[in-house]
């Protein structure tokens, strides 16, 4: 596989609600006066939050008569680890979904599975694995299995009957090379056998972890999760009193719950304890409603080239977007005041193995496509 384009990023997705997990989400909108108001999400207050300094910089240079102990380690090197985590899922992509009868379908399968894109929600799996003490190898079949997932609820929002786009990961959609038919099957097809590898490819994990893990990812994207999120984001269009509640719910579920599936499975199949699980599923809700926020500032700021998808859809399509409910400069404090609230769940954890989480919160909330 070719290395990963770090200039493009990856689309949106339909997402899932708190994996395995019956009670309602606290509202985020009160994030904007925590200090006010404490919050369950919220833990380790007072604590200082990791932060990881000159994330794509060049190593530390050690300067001549250090001793090793006042010679500091290197700053972790986001790009690097990107790159490294991306490739590692895309060859066990390639080798999980491969060319076989019927060839049409995998084909389209593959069309869009390996279309590209930073692998977030796979890394973030990885990254929450390592953290909590398990292996890469432990989560990569998982990792694989939310990606398939994401993929198909990509080709799904795309279709004429959805959200209707021509245009994905800067290539046409997948309905637009293999037709509707094609396109509603592969992605049927990617999502069932998305626990299927989960099921039979993950190894070095005991069994009871493994059904857990593929109840929160099921939970996650059903009427309670992704297409909660996605029904009430296809009502919500055209309506004028739709308020920055009910988008919140939309994206918590359409958007956020994805996250929070890949960082929850990772630490479920590590090894982690309850209260790192449920640290880790905050910090994921937070990021994933930042991911949102993000995305329809971008919608309205960049260009279709940049964005690699079509830009100014939801305008179009008269959609409640946080700009248009908060304007451009609210949203961007937001998003700011989103990524802090993140980073804050990972006190408490070792800063050194905490740095990938904290470097993809902020790459979130900085991306531009």
């Amino acid at each position: 596989m070719s290395a990963v384009n770090l200039s493009s990023w990856v689309q949106p997705c339909s997402m899932v609600n708190q994996a395995g997990r019956s009670r309602s989400m606290p509202s985020m909108i009160v994030l904007h006066s925590l200090k006010k108001r404490p919050i369950s999400l919220l833990t380790g207050k007072g604590k200082r939050p990791i932060s990881v300094s000159a994330v794509l910089t060049k190593e530390d240079v050690v300067k001549e008569g250090d001793t090793p102990e006042k010679v500091a380690k290197p700053a972790f090197n986001f790009k690097t680890y990107m790159l490294e985590k991306a490739n590692s899922v895309n060859q066990a992509l390639d080798a999980a979904v491969g060319l076989r009868d019927p060839l049409k379908i995998h084909e389209a399968m593959r069309y869009s599975l390996l279309a590209g894109g930073k692998r977030v929600r796979p890394v973030l799996c990885i990254a929450a694995c390592e953290l909590v003490g398990g292996l890469e190898s432990m989560a990569m079949p998982s990792a694989c299995a939310v990606e398939m997932i994401h993929t198909m609820s990509l080709m799904h929002d795309d279709l004429p009957c959805m959200d209707n786009d021509d245009l994905r990961r800067g290539k046409p959609t997948n309905h637009k090379v293999f037709g509707e038919d094609v396109a509603v099957l592969a992605g049927d097809a990617l999502l069932a056998f998305a626990f299927e590898h989960i099921a039979v490819s993950t190894k070095g994990v005991p069994p009871a972890r493994i059904v857990r893990a593929i109840g929160e990812l099921a939970k996650s994207i059903g009427s309670e999760g992704l297409v909660a999120g996605q029904v009430v984001d296809i009502n919500s269009e055209g309506l004028s009193n739709v308020g920055v509640e009910q988008l919140e719910f939309i994206h918590v579920h359409k958007t956020a719950a994805l996250l929070e599936g890949s960082v929850v499975l990772g630490a479920i199949l590590g090894g982690g304890m309850i209260d790192e699980v449920e640290k880790l599923r905050n910090f994921a809700r937070y990021i994933g409603l930042l991911f949102q926020v993000v995305d329809d500032i971008l919608d309205v700021t960049q260009s279709s080239e940049e964005l690699g998808k079509t830009a100014g859809k939801d305008l179009v399509a008269d959609k409640v977007t946080y700009p248009k409910l908060m304007g451009i400069e609210k949203s961007r404090e937001f998003a700011e005041q989103l990524n802090k609230d993140a980073q804050d769940q990972l006190s408490g954890f070792d800063p050194e193995k905490a740095a990938p989480l904290i470097a993809l919160a902020n790459y979130i909330a900085h991306r531009q496509n």
